[in-house]
């Protein structure tokens, strides 16, 4: 393949799966499906064009588990080639660097015809292209490209309801931020990634390597910055770099990724510079020029990173532990406490509508880390099962050196996916809202004496949302692996499984299947991840008696166990047994004898 590939086209019948749709029953095939699999986690979008009925050829890629792996999917019964035109132009890539997939030679010249750089092949061929496809790009476990695709085509439908650009853009609400001096330092690798890799909006062509770049950045001469771009539609991350050289006021370095393409930010970034001198190399997208200032645009305030949290030193010789996870995990405090180690928590709360409010759902993490904060605010505001502190957390703060992290909600609760914008939010579990009739539902949240939850706003939810339900293994996986980005390498993560067993009168049917699921995809996660450790609850929660009310709440002795094991654990990372109170493990299970109901240990997840 003379270019790399950067999306690749499928066809459906016959080609990603055996067989044609509209005549009956398809044959999946098994190589494919994984195929897409891993190359998504190297960097590759897939997308589809096919001859088809749109509503059974999705409900088809669902049922195989494939479905949200690919963007931008044109399935109608139109010829191919300007479809494929059309396409590439939506998802701004260019032919070259696509890879059209079809099993009728006809399909393929027309592909080729309308679009003559386009790379095709028959399926017939995949089994040596597959190792070529698998080879390339780069690592991508949390499958950000995708993501990235994703708000593309979530922009571009939207863009598709205007008939005026402006409005559109004005819509938008677009946010840029920048980055100068020592604030580009954390960001060096996708720096030099964007300046080598980018093309239709590098305006200089500045090719360089890493140590060419360190040694600029040092350079007080030189005036640095990256740019960080969010709309309505989501966070494209950091898309843009500047380098000026201020003696001669001449940019030496201006590039942009194509995911911002047609937003105006670089012709923003180049007057906010204020038009400095620029020799524009090659050919480029978007043309500049020296009077406009797009006024649909806001500059944000600079944001510095949060600095890497510090190893205990001399002076603070106690690790810093952050228990992160559900308010149960509280009981473990008192037995971490009698090692040597400083705990901190960081539990489910009950907020100002008297709602248990769950903070540790990856979703609910990614989205306080990802999302504007005008959206947080805006869900935090209309959905009472949230509230105003929803997404604060103390993961990014960095003060602690160990992380004790329980995903069990994640295990638990349901994804809910807002239709105007596609952001899901997680919530109860085992329980479909949406079907729930919503003047029962209310009563029930009502005995429950939560605020918020009435009729009038359930039958609102049921409109404006669609149940999704938990999150799939897969997401769990991606998810775990981005949390792992996001803190410090230095610091291990220690993951609490769930326990496996029947618990008759829970109400949470299939919990036990659900359960050994994601425990299966933890630990597959864990067998991949860097620093990251699981404690099994199995090995001692084993029976219901071992339980309470439900899968998650375990009887008093067995978090004294699950300290135990994670102090174990943590001195195996740090190299040396941590110091042990027997004092002060006594008193804790005194304590521990005391009824949790007194002790106000734990709100229900609703």
């Amino acid at each position: 393949m003379p270019q790399p590939i950067k999306v690749i086209i499928w066809d459906l019948d016959d080609t990603f799966w055996r067989g044609t749709l509209s005549e009956g029953a398809v044959e999946a095939l098994e190589d494919n499906l994984q195929l897409v699999r891993d190359t998504a986690a190297r960097g590759i979008v897939h997308t589809i064009v096919s001859k088809n009925d749109f509503a059974p050829a999705e409900a088809k890629l669902r049922e195989l588990g494939i479905r949200d792996l690919f963007v931008f999917p044109q399935i109608s019964w139109q010829p191919k080639g300007p479809i494929i035109k059309q396409l590439l132009e939506q998802m701004q890539l260019r032919a070259p660097n696509a890879l059209f997939l079809d099993d009728n030679p006809l399909n393929r010249a027309e592909a080729q015809y309308y679009n003559p750089d386009l790379q095709v092949a028959d399926p017939q061929d995949l089994p040596q292209l597959a190792p070529l496809l698998r080879a390339s790009g780069q690592p991508d476990p949390t499958l950000s490209r995708l993501e990235q695709y994703r708000l593309l085509e979530r922009q571009q439908q939207a863009r598709a309801q205007y008939n005026d650009n402006l409005a559109f853009l004005r819509d938008a609400q677009v946010r840029v931020e920048l980055r100068e001096g020592p604030a580009v330092l954390p960001d060096l690798a996708r720096v030099e990634e964007l300046i080598n890799r980018s093309n239709q909006l590098n305006f200089t062509k500045r090719r360089v390597t890493l140590d060419e770049l360190t040694t600029s950045l040092e350079d007080p001469a030189r005036r640095w910055g990256t740019v960080r771009v969010h709309d309505r539609f989501g966070d494209y991350g950091l898309v843009g770099i500047y380098c000026l050289q201020q003696p001669e006021n001449q940019l030496e370095q201006f590039v942009f990724s194509c995911r911002i393409l047609h937003l105006g930010v670089e012709q923003f970034i180049y007057a906010h510079l204020g038009f400095p001198a620029l020799e524009v190399q090659g050919d480029v997208a978007t043309e500049l020029n020296r009077t406009d200032l797009p006024d649909w645009i806001t500059l944000e305030a600079s944001a510095t990173p949060p600095a890497a949290p510090t190893r205990a030193t001399s002076a603070s010789p106690r690790l810093r532990v952050l228990l992160k996870g559900g308010c149960d995990l509280g009981q473990l405090t008192p037995f971490l406490q009698a090692f040597d180690l400083e705990v901190k928590e960081e539990f489910n709360y009950t907020n100002e509508h008297q709602i248990p409010v769950h903070v540790e759902h990856t979703a609910l993490l990614r989205a306080g880390r990802e999302w504007p904060a005008e959206e947080q605010q805006r869900l935090a505001n209309a959905l009472p099962f949230l509230g105003r502190e929803a997404f604060q957390t103390q993961l990014w703060a960095g003060e602690y050196d160990v992380l004790v992290y329980s995903p069990l909600m994640d295990y638990t609760q349901d994804l809910y996916r807002e239709k105007a914008t596609g952001r899901a939010i997680p919530f109860g579990g085992y329980h479909n809202l949406t079907a729930a009739d919503p003047a029962a539902q209310a009563a029930a949240y009502a005995r429950r004496r939560f605020r918020g939850l009435d009729e009038a706003f359930l039958r609102r939810f049921q409109q404006e949302f669609t149940y999704e339900g938990p999150s799939s293994p897969e997401q769990f996986r991606q998810n775990l692996h981005w949390l792992r980005e996001q803190v410090p390498a230095a610091v291990p993560v220690f993951l609490l499984n769930g326990a496996e067993i029947d618990v008759p009168g829970s109400g949470e049917t299939g919990a036990r299947e659900r359960h050994q699921t994601m425990n299966q995809a933890l630990a597959d996660f864990a067998a991949q991840a860097e620093n990251c450790f699981v404690v099994d609850v199995r090995d001692f929660v084993r029976t219901p008696t071992d339980v309470t009310n439900n899968l998650r709440h375990y009887q008093r002795q067995h978090y004294r166990t699950l300290a135990q094991r994670l102090a174990q654990a943590i001195g195996q990372w740090q190299g040396r047994h941590l110091a042990h109170s027997p004092w002060t493990d006594l008193k804790a299970r005194a304590a521990s004898l005391v009824p949790a109901k007194l002790r106000g240990l734990w709100n229900l997840t609703p």
